[in-house]
């Protein structure tokens, strides 16, 4: 049997704490106590809904650590994506990011509708949502090939601000 599904991201921080309190802040993620005893600057979170041991490994660097240069300077990882259940979620989310000055930017890619965040370190990812297999139609399978502008009330007015997403894609 092949890789199922990904776990977990480990990510490189300059404060652990600072990083801790936005993903909990910011997205719900809370704190794991598995940290190994006598071992300072990790961290290991849990997003709201999963059921992974822990979804998040936070380590940290200190304050000098520089910024990643992945994608610019190096190769390197661009972005790590979280999916949500609803469009109601996703624009939940949207908001605090806002709040949090950290949306950089929202996306739909047809079938999957995104936000994009940063968090303190400059590190990239992304909350989506995916329509359901059953309301997949040809349109929206061939503007996967497209990104357009995400427009939150139109897709809630077309899906349903609580339906689920991903019912017989992901899951």
């Amino acid at each position: 049997m092949g890789v199922h599904r990904l776990n977990h991201a480990v990510l490189f921080v300059r404060d652990v704490n600072r990083s801790v309190a936005f993903y909990s802040d910011v997205l719900g993620f809370r704190q794991i106590a598995m940290t190994p005893d006598g071992f300072r600057g990790a961290a290991f979170l849990q997003a709201p809904d999963s059921t992974n041991d822990h979804d998040l490994g936070l380590f940290e660097l200190g304050p000098n650590a520089g910024p990643s240069g992945a994608g610019r300077t190096t190769v390197g990882l661009y972005h790590i994506a979280w999916e949500v259940d609803t469009l109601e979620e996703l624009e939940r989310i949207a908001v605090r990011l806002s709040e949090a000055g950290a949306l950089v930017g929202t996306s739909d890619h047809g079938t999957t509708k995104s936000l994009y965040g940063k968090d303190p370190d400059g590190l990239e990812f992304e909350v989506v949502w995916l329509i359901p297999a059953d309301l997949l139609d040809q349109a929206a399978i061939d503007a996967r090939k497209t990104i357009g502008p995400l427009d939150l009330t139109k897709e809630k007015q077309r899906y349903g601000a609580q339906t689920a997403g991903g019912v017989g894609v992901s899951r």
